[in-house]
């Protein structure tokens, strides 16, 4: 695998060979804001999210942060690179929440390219990304794959 750091201008379908790993640049604190706030918006009501009593007496030791927030935000973290010339969003599945997520982890993306497939049409390909999730201590908390139709330079760039 070759690993990358991209920027806004190497973004498009040709930027992508499968194999590439790319390493996002920020990375995102999680605080009571992204997983209070969302949590409620979106109506999950789990203790693991809210009760600091109860929690306190798992294994886990305190809230846990919600898992869509988390894998939200690892997604966030890599469409400075993955998103910008994006034409389509065409899915999101093999999602997996791999170990806990706390108030005041910090999470970190990488994006590994895993097909790059024609699309039928000039202005643009598909690619199959697989998205991770690291916090602070470098375990992976997220894993999921996510397709694009992404814009093509060559059709593009001479606009």
């Amino acid at each position: 695998m070759k690993l990358a750091a991209l920027t806004g201008q190497s973004n498009y379908f040709e930027d992508f060979p499968v194999g590439l790993l790319i390493r996002h640049a920020r990375g995102k604190t999680v605080g009571p804001t992204e997983n209070v706030l969302i949590t409620h918006m979106v109506m999950n009501s789990a203790e693991a999210h809210f009760n600091d009593h109860r929690m306190s007496q798992t294994p886990f030791g305190r809230i846990l942060s919600y898992g869509g927030v988390n894998f939200s935000i690892v997604i966030g973290l890599a469409a400075q690179d993955t998103a910008e010339n994006a034409l389509a969003e065409l899915g999101m599945n093999r999602i997996r929440l791999k170990n806990p997520v706390f108030h005041g982890d910090t999470l970190y993306a990488f994006t590994e390219v895993l097909e790059a497939s024609d699309a039928d049409r000039p202005d643009a390909g598909i690619l199959r990304f697989r998205h991770i999730g690291c916090n602070q201590k470098n375990e992976v908390v997220y894993e999921g794959e996510r397709t694009v139709l992404m814009k093509r330079r060559s059709h593009w760039s001479a606009r």
